[in-house]
């Protein structure tokens, strides 16, 4: 790392990277002097979908549909690709595993899940185990194989939760993978809270996302809301909370044949919960779109929450920080709506699609009050925004959305000049750098539309077009089906 540092420092005198001379990066790479706000860094990374820092913030790891990637960061204006496996498991029966959207790493250990959605016929579905304490070199160590796709997962203590979306009960599953001989240690769903939630479709309760720490899990369960659970024992996950969420007797009386339209518009759409450090504040972000033709347009594109939870039996809403516009909230237009984000101290970082990264000062949640915005539409859809160490972020692009490229970029943590020059406006009739609000909580917004949504294609045999335009989110067009068909056509439909 010593000679990194050095070259470095030489690239920040010159004002000049490897990467940008060799060509990898159109972006402009960040010197001493102070300018206007942009990107330190980018790499180019095919099929990008989520991104995390390593325990030192000098690697960070890329999930790449069909594989992923190891990129050394400890130069940020300098990222370079170290290690890269596709095609995991090709050798396996009904492999090689697909559709991975999601990996996190926690010491020595990665864990990467796949396939986020459901895939048509015969495939091969689980978590792979790796050995990274050389972050060159990834050493695969074990295989749990599941029955259920995983979208995504989380890893913590040696456990691994896994979003076990089966269209039944769709629990969080705990597997030990401390060893080489990965066990499963139990499972939890909003059925064994009530079983009454067997009344509702599956797609409004799906367990999107799971983040784990101090002895609790935050569960992000779609319409259901947000489930906190306690985890001191793994395999015998208890409930501690439902925060926010749409009434189950509200869900329960919606239609399977409406399910599909509900999944993709607001209100509801958990997508991705995590607590501060403390545990006494719950960030909740909602991913939507709008649904409809013509003038029949509902919904739009969904926001961060920002929740009290010093009492999870008395939760309280705090404020709403509201998504960027777009000229058209539909799954065919521009995306702006919320995906995923980090909370480190006073900061929240996050990623809003074609709608660019944010950093927000949360020391009053009340009142957030933005940092930073970059954004650059027509290049970059962002995937996630999280802390590498205190002096930058890295922030994935995902190459899912047409005329899109994926990659990563790495930004400064703070504006020491001048913000972005020139940035893109989102809206054709919107000022830049006044497009968006944060409201206080209980205050609706409704987001303009001008087009029509798109439905979803399959594309080689996946459940989602592999992230063209179109999808419901979670599971994709599948889901549903999944929802209308029960379990057993299901599986019928699937082989």
């Amino acid at each position: 790392m010593r000679r990194r540092e050095l070259l470095g420092g030489l690239a920040g005198i010159v004002g000049l990277s490897s990467a940008g001379a060799a060509g990898l990066s159109s972006v402009e790479t960040a010197s001493a002097h102070p300018g206007p706000y942009r990107p330190l860094g980018r790499i180019p990374i095919e099929k990008a979908a989520e991104a995390v820092p390593g325990p030192d913030g000098e690697f960070a790891y890329v999930a790449a549909m069909d594989g992923f990637v190891v990129v050394d960061v400890a130069i940020p204006r300098d990222p370079q690709i170290v290690a890269e496996r596709r095609d995991l498991l090709d050798d396996r029966e009904n492999g090689p595993l697909r559709g991975i959207q999601d990996l996190k790493v926690e010491g020595d250990r990665l864990v990467v899940a796949g396939p986020a959605d459901p895939i048509i016929g015969d495939v091969l579905q689980g978590l792979v185990v790796y050995d990274v304490s050389d972050p060159t070199g990834p050493e695969q160590v074990a295989f749990f194989e599941t029955d259920y796709p995983i979208h995504n997962c989380f890893l913590r203590d040696g456990v691994a939760y896994l979003t076990g979306n089966d269209s039944e009960d769709n629990p969080v599953v705990t597997v030990d993978v401390s060893d080489d001989d990965p066990t499963e240690l139990g499972r939890w769903s909003p059925l064994d809270h009530d079983e009454a939630w067997a009344e509702v479709p599956p797609s409004l309760r799906q367990v999107h996302d799971v983040w784990v720490g101090d002895d609790r899990a935050y569960l992000a369960q779609w319409d259901a809301g947000t489930w906190i659970l306690d985890v001191s024992d793994p395999a015998a996950p208890e409930s501690v909370a439902q925060v926010g969420g749409r009434p189950r007797e509200e869900l329960a009386d919606i239609s399977e044949e409406d399910a599909r339209e509900h999944v993709i518009k607001p209100p509801g759409n958990d997508h991705y919960s995590m607590p501060s450090e403390d545990g006494g504040l719950l960030g909740i972000n909602k991913e939507s779109w709008a649904v409809g033709e013509g003038d029949d347009i509902e919904g739009g594109p969904g926001g961060i929450e920002l929740w009290d939870v010093s009492d999870a039996q008395a939760p309280e809403r705090l404020s709403t920080i509201d998504p960027p516009p777009s000229p058209d909230t539909t799954q065919g237009g521009t995306w702006t709506t919320s995906h995923n984000f980090d909370i480190v101290g006073d900061r929240l970082f996050s990623s809003w699609y074609q709608g660019g990264v944010k950093v927000h000062d949360i020391s009053d949640p009340a009142n957030p009050e933005e940092l930073i915005w970059w954004r650059m539409p027509d290049e970059a859809a962002f995937w996630t925004a999280k802390l590498a160490t205190d002096r930058f972020f890295v922030a994935s692009s995902t190459g899912r959305l047409e005329g899109i490229d994926g990659a990563l970029y790495t930004f400064d943590n703070e504006v020491h000049g001048e913000p972005q020059k020139d940035p893109p406006s989102l809206t054709s009739d919107a000022g830049n750098g006044t497009e968006t609000e944060t409201t206080a909580a209980g205050t609706e917004t409704t987001a303009a539309t001008t087009t029509t949504t798109e439905e979803a294609a399959l594309d080689e045999g996946t459940a989602t077009d592999e992230g063209s335009s179109g999808g419901a989110p979670g599971f994709g067009v599948p889901a549903a089906v999944a929802a209308l068909l029960g379990a057993t056509a299901w599986r019928k439909y699937r082989g």
